[in-house]
This record gives structure tokens, sequence and C-alpha cells, in this order.
């Protein structure tokens, strides 16, 4: 078991320690060393910013409160909330993942998409996550775990 990261803020070393464990699910998952992080990281933001930008203002807010300091930050990194939602369909959604994602894997983008969303939804109550997925046309619905 890897260490906690030591910041000198209890509050930050538990964000820090909560984001490396979702970064190591994903991971895990798909089969990528710890080498590899950008993946994870580039795979958790590129999700984040699709599912950002597909919600509310308020939905948004909602969802971000629940996630770890950090993925919030990472979240909310670029929002732009006079711009949302972005009505996009299942196909639309995939592929602004898929252009998020800076490196080639073997996965489809659903299987990403889904990788990420499972290791998020630990942070999430059952109800935030059925108020998010009600928010979404049933097509995209379908690739929210």
């Amino acid at each position: 078991m890897d260490e906690m990261a030591e910041t000198g803020y209890a509050p930050f070393n538990r964000t820090v320690d909560k984001t490396n464990r979702v970064l190591r699910e994903i991971e895990e998952a798909h089969g990528w060393s710890a080498e590899q992080r950008n993946r994870s990281y580039a795979a958790l933001r590129a999700v984040l910013h699709a599912l950002r930008d597909r919600l509310s203002v308020e939905e948004s807010a909602h969802l971000a409160a629940q996630l770890p300091l950090l993925i919030r930050g990472l979240y909310y990194d670029g929002w732009r909330p006079g711009a949302v939602p972005v009505k996009v369909n299942r196909e639309e959604f995939l592929d602004r993942v898929s252009s998020g994602v800076n490196f080639e894997f073997q996965e489809n983008t659903e299987d990403l998409v889904k990788t990420v969303l499972q290791a998020l939804r630990k942070h999430i109550t059952d109800g935030e996550w059925e108020d998010v997925k009600s928010s979404m046309p049933r097509d995209l619905a379908s690739v929210l775990p």
C-alpha cells in the first residue's frame, strides 16, 4: 500500500490520497502502470469535463460538491457556466471524451467513461447520482454506471 501524501495539512493529505486512489483504480482497470499516471489523469479530466458541460449549472454544482477537493478543482478547471448545458447525445458525448484524451487506448471510449465514473461513484451519494442520470437523455444515461 502506498504511503499517504504528506502536505503538512490533513485535509490536503486526504484529498491527495483520495485522488491517487481514483487514478490507481482507473489504471488497474485498463492495465496501465503507475508510470502512466498521465493517462489516468487525462481520462479523468476528459470524462469530468464532458459530464460537467452536459449538466445544468445547478446540477453540476451539486455533483462537484461531493467530489474530493483536488478532483473538484480539476472538474471546475476551464468551466464556462454561461455556456452550459451543452446538449449532446451519447455519440457526441463519447466524441468529446475521446477528443479530450491525448493518447491512444485499446478500449472503446464507452468503457473508458464507465471505468472513470465507477471510480468516482464511490464519492457520490446514490441520490445525487440518480439526479445526474435523470438529467441526461436516455441514450446518454445508459453510458453512466
